[in-house]
């Protein structure tokens, strides 16, 4: 019998339970009962998650006494937007959904932001749980709360706080994840052992062939670990008034690389390289070791994922693009910089010119 893992985020009448475990999806009706039983569901999945694990999940969630209908968006990051939201909700229109029922998301982390955002917002809010199918998903974005869409102009600009019921996590499914998928994820999971948790960080660095094989039984405890890790940060600060902000890791410089590549740059591929520019800052205004930025350094090399803009990169339009972030408080950014592994600091009052020369640093 695998090692089911429950993990509660504290957040009073908010809280809910992340529950792991190789092989769940199989027993999910079982976790699913409490909050579907008798209520109509919306499942809402990608085009490429729903043809490998719709049938399943929607079977599980009649098992579990629900009324379960499908709605399928075309995978990928230009369809994270407000169109595909107002497609959600008249959809469940359509379906009869009520103030009593739900949103289940199955998919990465596109299939979750907006399946909590449509939840947040249909009759002003009804319920909605998370089954990430990517690893990127099961360690970040589908833990606490946050959800949203894209405009043209940046990710993410619009959203809401809105918690889910319940995470299910079950590590089975990265087996028909692409490789680059699982990639992206880890750069996440690296941002954990970087920001909070230096002992995390070295067993990343003593284990990347377990890493790079897949080895589900070695990742079933990271993420646990990395959940636990956001899962103490978001019952300190829900919605991002303060210590919740170090989650952003590599993201301020990461959101710009992606939005200025069109999203050729993948996320997690674009925190990789925001987390070797922030760290690049962090050496050249004298707050991290040199050492200590070669060390994620090495460690995302043997990952696989990339540290580099592609040649070609732009540093003026990163920086650029940087403005645009929502976390941005009038001309100022406020930026996560390491000041060794295991500890981060927010920071704001960098020159626009001192920005600029680290990610010209971070540029092949």
């Amino acid at each position: 019998m695998n090692k089911i893992i429950k993990i509660t985020v504290g957040l009073k009448e908010r809280s809910y339970d992340i529950i792991t475990g190789q092989g769940i999806l199989g027993s999910a009706a079982e976790y699913l009962e409490p909050f579907v039983k008798g209520r109509k569901c919306l499942l809402l999945t990608d085009s490429n998650v729903g043809r490998i694990y719709a049938e399943k999940v929607s079977g599980m969630l009649a098992a579990a006494g629900a009324e379960a209908f499908t709605f399928t968006f075309p995978s990928g990051e230009e369809n994270k937007t407000l169109e595909t939201v107002g497609s959600i909700c008249s959809h469940a229109v359509k379906c009869g959904l009520d103030r009593s029922s739900l949103i289940v998301a199955l998919g990465g982390g596109v299939c979750g932001d907006i399946a909590g955002f449509a939840a947040a917002i249909y009759m002003r809010g009804i319920n909605f749980i998370q089954i990430p199918t990517t690893l990127l998903a099961a360690v970040d974005s589908s833990v606490g709360g946050k959800t949203g869409a894209d405009l043209p102009e940046g990710k993410n600009l619009i959203g809401a706080f809105w918690q889910p019921k319940l995470v299910l996590v079950d590590p089975e499914v990265f087996h028909t994840l692409p490789v680059k998928e699982v990639r992206c994820g880890l750069a996440e999971v690296v941002k954990y052992g970087v920001i909070m948790d230096a002992a995390l960080f070295a067993k990343l660095e003593q284990n990347t062939d377990k890493l790079n094989a897949v080895d589900l039984q070695f990742y079933a405890g990271i993420i646990a670990r990395c959940c636990e890790l956001k899962a103490q940060v978001v019952a300190a600060d829900e919605r991002e008034g303060g210590l919740r902000a170090i989650l952003n890791y590599g993201h301020t410089f990461g959101h710009a690389v992606e939005l200025v590549s069109n999203f050729a740059i993948a996320h997690g591929e674009g925190v990789s390289i925001g987390m070797n520019m922030a760290a690049e800052l962090a050496v050249q205004a004298g707050l991290l070791d040199l050492a200590a930025a070669v060390r994620q350094r090495n460690l995302l090399k043997k990952l696989a994922l990339p540290r580099s803009l592609p040649p070609g990169g732009d540093p003026e339009k990163i920086y650029a693009g940087m403005l645009k972030d929502k976390k941005k408080v009038g001309s100022r950014l406020n930026l996560i910089i390491p000041l060794e592994i295991g500890k981060v600091e927010i920071r704001s009052g960098f020159e626009p010119a001192d920005i600029i020369k680290a990610i010209r640093c971070c540029c092949e």
